[in-house]
């Protein structure tokens, strides 16, 4: 959950006020069992009473709730919503492939210079691409490949195959192509990899970085590295997918701009917020 407040000069800005994040990992429930167990409804349900009262306290005007893969997988996703709604007040919204892009992808798209972009977001469950050409998306697909499904072994090989088909159909291989990589694994990778620039570095560097962390035990990545245990035992099978996705489409550098779908979300929140207070036209 992020905070922020927006801040008004010759630009607008949106300035973080509160950002607390709490790994629920309802996609291990959902990729082994295939539904959300009632143990980790009674999580979902004190996380979201948590957020209320944050959102009290910090007076907020408005607020959007998304869920993405798991939920959408789970076949007591729905379900879970509506009693989540019931006990909380806060009506989680369960948004498709496309519009998890779409909303990732309203920010990400003002980090681009001109040029051919892989956009590679990998979350928990699905890893959205989207093939930008000078700042204009040409095209986008959702796949069944994530941090936690590959921890828990439950992706497919023809899904690593359709991956690799589609970057290879869409990239241009005749202009050069940078990668854009968002999602917290990333973000970490580049955090301890050394930098080209202050936001880009190499993909060497990211497989250097990601076979340096899957060197170390899982206990040794939690005390040597300091890397938090909800990060420690997928940042490398999402590293996986981030290295795959570079080499299928001959990126040799990635740029990790720091946005993701909480600020898309943001974005989308403050210009329905702006079109509740345009005055409406009389005819």
């Amino acid at each position: 959950m992020q905070i922020s407040s927006v801040l008004q000069s010759d630009v607008t800005r949106l300035k973080k006020v509160e950002y607390v994040r709490f790994p629920l990992r309802l996609g291990h429930d959902v990729f082994t069992e295939g539904r959300i167990t009632e143990y980790s409804e009674d999580r979902m349900v004190k996380l979201m009473l948590a957020y209320q009262l944050l959102m009290e306290l910090h007076e907020v005007e408005d607020f959007m709730a998304c869920a993405t893969s798991a939920m959408r997988e789970s076949v007591n996703g729905m379900e879970v919503r509506d009693r989540i709604a019931g006990r909380t007040g806060i009506h989680i919204n369960i948004i498709d492939g496309q519009k998890e892009a779409e909303l990732t992808n309203n920010v990400v798209v003002k980090a681009l210079d001109n040029g051919q972009y892989l956009h590679v977001d990998v979350g928990g469950g699905s890893t959205e691409l989207n093939l930008y050409m000078d700042q204009v998306k040409m095209a986008s697909k959702s796949f069944k490949l994530g941090s936690v499904r590959l921890l828990e072994g439950k992706e497919s090989k023809s899904a690593w195959k359709a991956m690799q088909n589609w970057i290879q159909d869409h990239v241009n291989y005749a202009i050069p192509v940078k990668a854009v990589g968002t999602g917290g694994n990333i973000n970490k990778l580049f955090d301890l990899s050394s930098k080209l620039t202050e936001h880009s570095t190499s993909l060497e560097e990211i497989r250097r970085m990601r076979d340096y962390i899957a060197s170390f035990s899982l206990e040794d990545r939690i005390n040597k590295l300091m890397l938090n245990p909800d990060r420690a035992d997928v940042v490398v099978p999402a590293g996986d997918i981030y290295i795959a996705a570079m080499e299928w489409s001959g990126a040799e550098v990635v740029k990790v701009p720091d946005v993701g779908l909480k600020d898309g979300i943001l974005q989308l929140l403050y210009e329905r917020h702006l079109r509740k207070k345009k005055p409406a036209v009389m005819k």
